[in-house]
């Protein structure tokens, strides 16, 4: 665990120890979409202390992140944005490379990290960004900057699209409540936010 973050809340359940609804769960998460990467770090081993929600959360996710109608370059431009929102440190260590993978600039990837708004990004880059941006400030979005989404997206797309918004905001939450750390060795992506005492 890198040194500036705080130890987790919820540890990792070994695999002798796990019941068999875990198992079960560990199991659906391989066969899916992910494949047989699916570890116990990042929100999964979190999703195994609660095993019926985690696998409806699981398959939620599958969708959102392999079968929607939005570009993977898009979609995860918005899971990044997300991710820098909640400044989710294990969110945006697995998706910034996929993000720069399906096609999202570097440069547009260290203006999010960094919390300056991306001005050459492309634009629906910006169209995304002005969206998600305005949602999280005003916790509704104006006539001007909706139809800029929907004429990228369609009807279908923008339901998908807010989808994928919800879900990586609760994944996001997820791992910022029991602080999913880090590999060891992996830069942090953003400070810490000083921690409040009860």
């Amino acid at each position: 665990m890198p040194a500036n973050q705080r130890p987790p809340r919820l540890a990792k359940i070994p695999d002798e120890r796990l019941t068999p609804r875990q198992r079960e769960l560990m199991a659906a998460m391989r066969s899916g979409p992910r494949g047989g990467r699916v570890s116990q770090d990042g929100p999964f081993g979190i999703y195994l202390h609660a095993p019926e929600f985690g696998d409806l959360t699981q398959k939620l996710g599958a969708y959102c992140r392999y079968n929607t109608a939005l570009p993977a370059r898009l979609s995860e431009f918005a899971i990044l944005c997300t991710a820098r929102y909640w400044r989710a440190q294990y969110e945006w260590f697995v998706h910034a490379p996929i993000a720069e993978s399906a096609g999202v600039a570097a440069e547009t990837i260290n203006a999010l990290r960094t919390g300056r708004v991306p001005t050459k990004a492309r634009k629906d880059e910006r169209a995304i960004y002005d969206f998600i941006r305005e949602i999280y400030q005003t916790r509704r979005v104006g006539d001007r900057t909706y139809k800029r989404v929907h004429t990228l997206l369609g009807d279908a797309g923008m339901v998908e699209f807010v989808g994928i918004l919800g879900y990586y905001a609760l994944v996001a939450m997820t791992l910022d409540v029991f602080r999913v750390a880090l590999p060891e060795g992996a830069p942090v992506p953003f400070a810490e936010p000083r921690s409040r005492r009860s």
